[in-house]
């Protein structure tokens, strides 16, 4: 694929670790008060010495390992001095030279095939506090600092220039975040929990980047509004400068912050109060525990249920999606199960924008098994089965009991007749039924939804259609 566009990404990931990278301060702090999850270490009061989170470094190897990197038999943290008022210490504790691995790969799908997407390297890092702005970054008087986020474990991902459009970007964090879920090491569900910053360059300019993207949408829009940007000025034969820039995702567009800086410029050397750790040896140890990931997933669920690739997909990407199909599909025929879970509640956990982990609240896998078994057994419509879905999603309850409520149960071929036998009946259908007797197919189409609307949605469209054939044909002959 042809492009004049090179685009590079730095995704910065929150660890599930119980405390923060160099102090044990409680990482549990999105529903919190401002400043209440710190201490002198991690607000970078005099004296206070840091402690390395050894969870946090094993975590970081497992996410290594499982992008196949060359994890490195030694790491070394360094300083990284800038200021900033959400950095307390004046300096970020952070990997330069000897970082947990380099030279790693993702492979994406792009444009009905497949390219990889090579990693540079993987390393940790202490967050920054959070700087919480009354307005937008530019229009703001003032800015207040919450330094709970202070301290929290990152692991950075730096991938070289190989992505080539705002759509790969937005693939590969959906693809990394699937990774990093499925070993247990993040939840993309938390506020903040990646964020991404943006290298991007068009033939004949130079390179911006566009920092702290806090949303995988927000990266694909703020990439498409920075090749505009950049295109537009060439375009006018004016030149893109090297800075950093800021996206605003309420206005959606990016804003010039400073020029960009280079790597002399953050004076990197070693932390003194840390020293150099041994890692090669935990390598096997960890090395087991990589559990089943998504691409080695989806091909297990094609070979072993005989779903088609794309069902494979839908189901894999998410991990606790995947966990409730094998649970369905375990008691459920598994071509039906995916076509439910892949297609119809994926679809209604986007029509709600939730998530699995918050619709498992309401829905479980073995409610799922009641609804699919009441729908194999024929006892409710497929139109039934999606209410019942929708009911539960919205409201809670059991399936009897939604069924029974809403009176979902499928009518009897009796029932049916007579709902067939109620709309020709009708004088107002006259028309439709001529038209139908005429030669014109699509009547049949308004005398089904009107069944259909008779019925209350308690019948198969196709028994319906099927039946009123019957009977169109019986009384043209």
């Amino acid at each position: 694929m042809k492009s004049d566009v090179k685009i590079g990404l730095e995704c910065h990931a929150q660890l599930l670790t119980r405390s923060k990278l160099f102090c044990p301060c409680p990482t549990d702090y999105h529903n919190a008060d401002p400043n209440t999850h710190v201490c002198p270490i991690c607000l970078g009061l005099p004296g206070a010495l840091p402690a390395v989170n050894a969870m946090a470094v094993r975590y970081a190897i497992k996410v290594a390992l499982a992008l196949g990197c060359e994890v490195q038999p030694e790491i070394i943290f360094y300083r990284k001095n800038y200021y900033y008022p959400d950095l307390p210490r004046g300096f970020q504790i952070t990997q330069y030279d000897f970082p947990i691995a380099f030279n790693g790969m993702v492979r994406i799908e792009s444009d009905g095939g497949e390219r990889e997407i090579r990693i540079r390297r993987v390393h940790l890092e202490e967050d920054p506090g959070r700087l919480i702005y009354k307005g937008t970054i530019d229009t703001a008087r003032h800015s207040l600092v919450d330094y709970n986020r202070s301290g929290i474990p990152l692991v950075e991902i730096v991938t070289e220039p190989d992505l080539r459009s705002p759509k790969e970007a937005r693939v590969f964090l959906n693809k990394l975040r699937s990774i990093l879920e499925y070993l247990g090491v993040f939840n993309g569900d938390l506020e903040g929990a990646m964020r991404v910053d943006a290298n991007i360059s068009l033939a004949g300019g130079e390179r911006a980047e566009v920092k702290n993207i806090s949303s995988y949408k927000g990266v694909e829009r703020a990439l498409s509004f920075e090749i505009t940007r950049q295109r537009n000025l060439l375009r006018r034969n004016l030149s893109v400068k090297q800075e950093t820039r800021h996206y605003d995702e309420v206005r959606g567009i990016t804003i010039s912050m400073r020029t960009k800086e280079f790597e002399e410029d953050y004076r990197y050397f070693p932390e003194p109060d840390l020293v150099p750790i041994r890692i090669a040896e935990y390598v096997p140890e960890l090395k087991a525990e990589i559990p089943e990931l998504p691409d080695e997933r989806r091909k297990r669920f094609i070979i072993q249920y005989s779903i088609t690739p794309e069902h494979a997909t839908a189901l894999t990407y998410d991990k606790l999606i995947a966990d409730f199909y094998e649970a369905v599909a375990s008691e459920i025929d598994p071509k039906l199960s995916a076509t439910w879970i892949a297609d119809v509640l994926k679809g209604e956990l986007n029509y709600r924008s939730i998530t699995m982990r918050e619709a498992m609240d309401r829905l479980s896998p073995d409610d799922f098994v009641t609804i699919l078994r009441h729908l194999e057994r024929g006892v409710i419509t497929e139109r039934g089965a999606t209410v019942v879905i929708r009911e539960i999603l919205d409201r809670g309850g059991k399936p009897e009991e939604i069924i029974k409520r809403k009176k979902l149960a499928r009518i009897s071929s009796a029932e049916m007749q007579q709902a067939i036998d109620a709309v020709l009946n009708d004088k107002e259908n006259t028309g439709a039924i001529s038209d139908y007797l005429a030669g014109k197919s699509e009547a049949l189409n308004f005398l089904v939804g009107q069944v259909m609307k008779y019925t209350r949605g308690r019948a198969e469209p196709k028994e319906v259609r099927s039946m009123l054939e019957n009977a169109l044909r019986n009384a043209s002959g």
